[in-house]
């Protein structure tokens, strides 16, 4: 499930036992996730880093979790985001969907079937599971993470494979070296200050000596941009 390790989840849930616990399963699932207990720290997270997907609760101690569900959407942020509540009215289900949540799981619920909805969600068009993406001459399989050029797979690491998605999903446009740090290395201490850097680099001259149609650009200052040679 390696393909998976892209995929960074933020859990918003305000109680601490369950909050380890979903944490702990979805990473044994393959997922990587960031958890916030509260409104506030929530939404700086949704503003700082690109999650695959959010994992809602409505009952958060310094506000309604909806308020965070419409400040995403208010920003045209179409992240999935999946709420999980004990609100379990019809009503409850009704508003929470008219305001932008993609699907409502009410507790208790299995986590298999969370999972499952998860994995759905993430399947649904211009999202990360499932397709192949392709950009000039380069094509990278999301799946089996492999990386070709002309037709002929190149050996990359892990990470520099994650780089180049990354890069490849907003070609044509900068990516914040802020925004590629934290999602290939998420809200962790003890990273080196250019370690970015350091795989960028190696992705550029791996698709240079590959004959890559393709360049990454050093926007400086902001980030890195990925776009076809002309």
């Amino acid at each position: 499930m390696d393909w998976l390790r892209l995929m960074r989840l933020l859990l918003i849930e305000d109680n601490a036992e369950l909050s380890l616990m979903l944490t702990k399963a979805l990473k044994s699932a393959g997922f990587a996730a960031d958890s916030m207990g509260t409104a506030e720290d929530a939404t700086e997270a949704l503003i700082s880093t690109q999650y695959a997907a959010v994992i809602l609760d409505l009952g958060l101690p310094d506000g309604d979790g909806l308020a965070v569900l419409q400040d995403l959407r208010r920003r045209k942020d179409p992240t999935p985001v999946i709420v999980l509540t004990a609100r379990a009215t019809v009503g409850d289900r009704v508003k929470g969907l008219r305001n932008g949540a993609d699907d409502y799981l009410v507790k208790p619920f299995d986590f298999e079937e969370l999972l499952a909805r998860l994995r759905a969600l993430l399947r649904r068009p211009r999202t990360i599971l499932g397709s192949v993406l392709q950009l000039a001459n380069v094509q990278l399989d999301t799946e089996s993470r492999q990386v070709s050029v002309n037709g002929a797979s190149q050996t990359m690491s892990t990470r520099e494979v994650d780089i180049l998605e990354l890069l490849i999903r907003r070609s044509g446009l900068v990516m914040p070296r802020k925004l590629l740090e934290d999602q290939i290395f998420g809200h962790l201490g003890g990273i080196q200050s250019n370690a970015i850097e350091v795989y960028v680099h190696r992705v550029r001259r791996q698709l240079a000596s590959a004959g890559a149609g393709v360049a990454i650009h050093t926007v400086r200052g902001v980030g890195y941009l990925l776009a076809e040679r002309k």
